[in-house]
């Protein structure tokens, strides 16, 4: 597993508006072997997160959510709880898209798109003016 894929699509795996609060810092492991408690958990990590002071009650609410979300990107259950860091944030880089593509396009899509979701209809509205402009070649 990679520590790294967690760190480069953040963002994406928990959302932006999770992102811009927490951020991943580090899996912490059970011991194996000798060193392993009997009584102990078994197998899943503890997920540490550095957080925002002003967001660390929201986050409590939103670690099962955010367990959720970091278990299906590995596709297994790797982390069972979260324990949080409170600290400064460095800045956050979220990928942008490819610029919309022609004024023609995007008014073609956003003719087509009635949804009262913002963020959902700014999505729509992209993917339908890359698939108009393909379209016309």
């Amino acid at each position: 597993m990679s520590e790294s894929g967690l760190i480069a699509h953040w963002p994406e795996i928990v959302g932006l508006d999770i992102a811009r609060f927490a951020r991943f810092e580090r899996l912490n492991w059970p011991p194996r072997g000798a060193k392993a408690d009997p009584d102990g958990p078994r197998g899943a990590a503890t997920l540490i997160l550095r957080i925002d002071a002003a967001f660390a009650i929201e986050a409590q609410h939103l670690s099962r959510l955010i367990v959720e979300r970091v278990n299906a990107h590995f596709g297994w259950r790797c982390v069972e709880k979260v324990a949080f860091r409170q600290g400064p944030l460095p800045a956050l880089k979220v990928r942008r898209g490819v610029p919309l593509p022609s004024a023609e396009a995007v008014a073609a899509a956003r003719a087509a798109v009635k949804v009262e979701d913002e963020a959902l209809s700014e999505a729509l509205v992209r993917l339908g003016a890359r698939v108009i402009d393909r379209a016309r070649g």
